[in-house]
């Protein structure tokens, strides 16, 4: 945010309010959200998966 809300002419305080709805996501994400991921990676469940990338972004960036 130190460097997106000048580039936005806004104080840190207004862009932390604000960028969720400028970038198209409803809220920021949890902690929690981002160690259930990771939790489910390193477990047996995924040890067929290899070479992926995860995306965590809540919808800001729209797939199918």
């Amino acid at each position: 945010m130190e460097k997106w809300a000048p580039a936005h002419d806004m104080s840190v305080e207004e862009a932390m309010k604000e960028f969720p709805q400028k970038v198209g996501i409803s809220r920021y994400g949890e902690p929690e959200e981002i160690s259930d991921l990771l939790a489910f990676m390193v477990s047996p469940a995924a040890k067929w998966m290899t070479g992926t990338s995860v995306r965590m972004d809540g919808g800001e960036i729209k797939g199918i």
